[in-house]
């Protein structure tokens, strides 16, 4: 069987893949599909650093403003997109490009887990919603170590979607999830990929965090924020919650002075940042690249299609 060529560019947030994966899909023709779950959303264009369509230029995304804030987008439909997209790609017979920070996101894709979605009760997610609005994520997150401690370890106390689906695979299963998705990642990929991991010292990467957020505030991000609330959207969406939204919104409701709400968004982007890649150091087969064992972007671009012509996706 020959494998459709995939290319995987990723890394923690603010390392520099945007700039970079324009000069990649430009140099291999390729077209671009966002593996970032904030992105996805209309309307938050500063809180997630989205791409604009000067940056594009020209090169096709997919999975970019594409839902509105309050519907539901989770791996599984990410999943489903994201593959539906491969192929729209690869019928122009261009290479498609997955590139973003969600580590799980990618994994679903070039595994093709199967998460078993099941739809017919809904009443035990329903009730467990019902949990994480009134009790909070951290009660839940109790619920699962007690029931799934090895999945628990590996999901963040303030992930209540992903803590919602651990519960609700084990309550439909009686399996631990991450048992599932190990064994998932096991599988043989149907694709010919290349997976790059791109990185920098941590003190630097850690600044241009620090700088980044300083640069949100300047173009707008409260106003944003604010605008959002305005159109009704509250902070139990799973799209408020997002990094850099809630935050401001606890400025704006008046729960926090605006520095406050600056540092702490700092603080929680380099932490993200953190577990990001402690994500990747797990996947297999990943190319680690160190942006600052290169001159410049060119140099990093070069070793990209040395990478991928050795690896035959491309000539």
């Amino acid at each position: 069987m020959n494998k459709e060529p995939l290319i995987i560019l990723t890394g923690p947030t603010s390392v520099g893949k945007t700039s970079l994966s324009i000069s990649l899909a430009k140099a291999v023709d390729g077209e671009i599909i966002s593996a970032d779950s904030m992105q996805v959303y209309k309307y938050m264009d500063i809180g997630t650093a989205k791409i604009t369509e000067d940056e594009m230029q020209g090169v096709p995304h997919y999975l970019i403003s594409e839902f509105n804030p309050d519907e539901e987008f989770n791996v599984f439909k990410f999943q489903q997109y994201a593959k539906k997209y491969i192929k729209t790609i690869r019928d122009k017979n261009k290479i498609p490009i997955l590139v973003g920070g969600t580590g799980f996101y990618i994994q679903s894709v070039i595994y093709d887990i199967n998460f078993e979605e099941n739809d017919s009760d809904k009443s035990y997610r329903n009730e467990l919603e019902g949990l994480l609005e009134s009790k909070g994520s951290l009660y839940l997150h109790e619920l699962l170590t007690k029931l799934d401690p090895l999945s628990a370890k590996e999901i963040h106390p303030n992930n209540g979607k992903r803590i919602i689906r651990a519960l609700e695979y084990f309550h439909q299963t009686g399996e631990s999830i991450s048992v599932h998705n190990k064994e998932q990642r096991e599988q043989e990929s149907p694709y010919l990929y290349k997976y790059f991991v791109l990185n920098k010292d941590r003190v630097s990467l850690y600044d241009t965090i620090n700088n980044r957020v300083d640069i949100m505030i300047e173009k707008g991000l409260v106003d944003e924020v604010r605008s959002l609330k305005t159109m009704g959207y509250t902070k139990d969406l799973i799209s408020m919650q997002g990094l850099g939204y809630k935050e401001i919104l606890d400025f704006i409701e008046g729960n926090t002075t605006l520095d406050e709400a600056i540092e702490k968004l700092k603080r929680d982007t380099r932490h993200y940042a953190k577990r990001q890649l402690t994500w990747f150091r797990r996947e297999k087969e990943v190319t680690w690249v160190n942006k600052d064992e290169f001159v410049d972007e060119n140099a990093i671009l070069d070793y990209l299609l040395d990478s991928l012509r050795k690896h035959g996706i491309i000539i």
